[in-house]
């Protein structure tokens, strides 16, 4: 069943989700380097063939990678479990539902946004954006 929120309830999470996506664009940042360093280093041609001490490092990067990913999806799902729309991670933009004018739209907030303004209608999407 939906959770549909109210403006004042969707604005007393703002402060919460620019934390959230604070963290998640670190712990994206990190993902990038890693797979930056994997790719280089199992590149035969700069690492002159994988020896063991090369093939450690990757294992280390690799389990490093997997637990990154394991902490983005947990604080995924700590926003879904409130009833919030993740629309995209690397913006920091999500959607609440909404009733508006007796029909479920979504109010729309993305990172760096200091409060919500604006919502579209569920088959829009962020192009689609009406101030409210």
């Amino acid at each position: 069943m939906t959770r549909y929120f109210t403006l004042e309830e969707a604005q007393e999470l703002v402060n919460w989700l620019e934390e959230i996506f604070n963290g998640l664009s670190k712990l994206l940042k990190r993902l990038d380097e890693l797979n930056d360093n994997i790719e280089q280093l199992e590149n035969p041609v700069i690492s002159n063939g994988l020896d063991d001490v090369v093939t450690q490092r990757i294992e280390s990067m690799e389990q490093e990678l997997s637990q990154t990913l394991t902490k983005i999806n947990e604080q995924i799902q700590t926003v879904h479990q409130r009833g919030i729309l993740v629309k995209s991670i690397q913006n920091g933009l999500v959607d609440f539902p909404y009733i508006f004018e007796d029909r479920e739209v979504y109010l729309c907030w993305h990172s760096g946004e200091q409060e919500i303004k604006y919502w579209h209608e569920i088959d829009t999407g962020f192009p689609g954006r009406k101030p409210l």
